[in-house]
C-alpha cells in the first residue's frame, strides 16, 4: 500500500509518536471491547488528555454534546487533518478485519463511554444499540455515506440499527460502492 507508507512517513516527520492511535477499546460484536487500530491523526494521549486535562475540559464538555464529534479539535495534527478527512487513517482496520472483530460494512465501533453517555442522552435508542451490537462494526457503512459526523447520535444509530436489519451482500455492495465518493469529498469528517 503506497497509501500507508507515505502515510507512516508524513505522520513521523511531522509529529512525535507512533504511527497508530493509542485510543481506548471499542465496543465490537455483542459488547466485545476490542483495540481498533487506526493511523495516528492527534497528538500523543490525545483521548487521555482529552478526558483527563484541566486544559481541555471544556473541549470535552463540547465533545460530549456534539455527539462525541469536534469540528474544530485543537488536538488534531497538520497531517492528521488530511488523513482523517479523506478516511485515511481507518486504513489499518483492515487489521481488524483479518482479526474478526470488524467487518468491512457495519455499523461504527462506539467507544463504551461514548455509549452509556448518548444511551443517557437519547433513552429511547436503547433497542437500536442492542441491535447494532448484533453484529460487527465496519470500517464503512450506511452512516459514513450518509453525513458522517453531521450526523448526531440518535439519526446514527437508527440508521446502523437499520444497517443491521436489513443487511445483505447488496446493500454491503451499495456502500461499497458509495464510500471512494466519501473519502474523497470528505464530507462531514472531523
Amino acid at each position: 500500500f503506497p497509501i500507508c507508507l507515505m502515510t507512516i512517513i508524513l505522520i513521523k516527520l511531522t509529529s512525535k509518536g507512533p504511527i497508530f492511535a493509542d485510543t481506548p477499546h471499542r465496543v465490537g460484536k455483542n459488547g466485545t471491547l476490542f483495540k481498533m487500530y487506526k493511523f495516528r491523526s492527534m497528538i500523543v494521549n490525545a483521548h487521555h488528555l482529552l478526558r483527563n486535562d484541566p486544559k481541555y475540559r471544556k473541549l470535552y464538555q463540547q465533545y460530549k454534546n456534539d455527539s462525541y464529534k469536534l469540528k474544530e479539535d485543537p488536538r488534531v495534527t497538520p497531517i492528521g487533518k488530511f488523513i482523517r478527512k479523506h478516511s485515511i487513517d481507518e486504513i489499518p482496520q483492515l487489521i481488524n478485519v483479518i482479526r474478526g472483530e470488524m467487518s468491512l460494512v457495519g455499523p461504527r465501533a462506539y467507544y463504551a463511554d461514548e455509549l452509556a453517555d448518548q444511551q443517557k442522552k437519547y433513552p429511547e435508542t436503547k433497542q437500536l444499540v442492542a441491535e447494532v451490537l448484533s453484529i460487527r462494526p465496519g470500517i464503512t457503512g450506511a452512516w459514513q455515506v450518509s453525513g458522517r459526523s453531521e450526523v448526531k447520535f440518535d439519526k446514527r444509530i437508527a440508521i446502523d440499527a437499520a444497517y443491521a436489519r436489513k443487511r445483505s451482500i447488496w446493500y454491503d455492495i451499495i456502500v461499497l460502492l458509495k464510500t471512494p465518493f466519501a473519502m474523497i469529498s470528505g464530507k462531514g469528517a472531523v
